[in-house]
Order: C-alpha cells, then structure tokens, then sequence
C-alpha cells in the first residue's frame, strides 16, 4: 500500500473515534472532505485544534468553557440555592432550555467500575466541597435512566442527603403528546411511581 492510502485509512481511523461513526460513514466524509471540501478540512482541523489546546472545565461547575467560570456560573440572575447535577455538557443545554434557572454541576459521566469510573473521575469531592458552602438547598438529580445513571443518582443522593439537603429526582414518564399504547411498559412504570396529585 502506497504512501496516500495509508495517509486515506489514517483519516478514515482518526474520524472513527467520534460516536456514531463507523468505519463506512468515516470513509464517505474522508472522501467528501478530500474531494470537495478540502478549504472547510482544513478550517475544521484548525478549529479542532484550537477546541482541544484552549478549552477546559469551569472551576465551579466541571462544564467546558475556554474560561476559568464558564457563562452558566458567571449569570448572576440564576438561582444559587438550586443545584442541578447532570451527566453532560449537553445535557446542561437541554435544562437550561427547558427553564430551568439555577445552577449546575457536570459529572463528565457516570458511575461505572467496569470502565474505571468512580467518585474521582466525576469530580463529587468538588461537588462535596459545593454542598458544603452553604448555600445549596435543593439537589435535582438529573442523570440519565439507565443502570449507570440510576446508580449515580443513588449514590449522590446518599451525599446530598448527609448533609440535611433536599434532594429531588427529575421525573420521567409518558412524553407530551404520547399515546399510552406506544410507550414501552418500563417508561409507563417509572411514569405510574413518579404520579403526582393532580390539580
């Protein structure tokens, strides 16, 4: 294999390691970068680069930010008693659209010892030392549903709850507009245990 192709499957692997793409989807953008946009690779590996060398975590929070407090920590309008505890950057977006207006901590994860993943690596000796400024009065356990998630959200609410905190579970259920017959029975049974009254 000559000198070019090597160079082809380099950029084939190396766009593998972003989720979803496989070793097919990673050859058809190489190929489309390599015969069309070559200008916008290009701009795009730059900025890859600039991403990788400038961004880090906010110092409060654990969420990317290129700044020391990132622009979530730094509104003063959001409500300092209210902390919000999510896996991901994305899903801080998705909370903040959905209205809600307190303050966040990243976990970058969760709780996974077959991946080598524990309290350290989520960064909870920080949101330990946040629990104990003082200041927070409700905890709102927003990890995913899934094993992984439900694990993380026990065991934080375990730390939360030690120290005479108010710790809250985000609901999740039948979505607006879902018909009953085509939601999976595990989403109904986590609906029908989080019913609340109705008013």
């Amino acid at each position: 294999m000559n000198q070019s192709n090597n160079l082809i499957e380099d950029l084939v692997d190396a766009l593998r390691c972003m989720p979803g793409i496989g070793k097919k989807s990673a050859r058809r953008i190489a190929y489309h970068l390599l015969e069309r946009d070559r200008e916008g690779a290009r701009h795009l590996a730059g900025r890859l680069t600039a991403a990788m060398d400038q961004i880090g975590h906010c110092q409060q929070c654990r969420m990317l930010t290129e700044k020391t407090i990132c622009d979530f920590c730094s509104q003063e309008r959001r409500d300092p008693t209210l902390l919000c505890v999510v896996e991901t950057p994305a899903d801080v977006y998705a909370m903040n659209e959905a209205g809600y207006k307190g303050r966040f901590f990243v976990l970058m994860g969760h709780l996974s010892p077959l991946d080598g993943i524990g309290p350290e690596e989520l960064g909870l000796d920080q949101l330990a030392t946040l629990l104990d400024s003082g200041e927070v009065e409700e905890v709102i356990l927003a990890t995913n549903l899934t094993v992984e998630g439900e694990t993380t959200a026990h065991f934080i609410s375990e730390m939360v709850r030690a120290r005479d905190i108010r710790t809250t579970r985000i609901a999740y259920g039948v979505p607006y507009g879902g018909e009953l017959e085509y939601i999976d029975s595990s989403t109904l049974t986590h609906a029908l245990n989080g019913r609340r009254d109705f008013t």
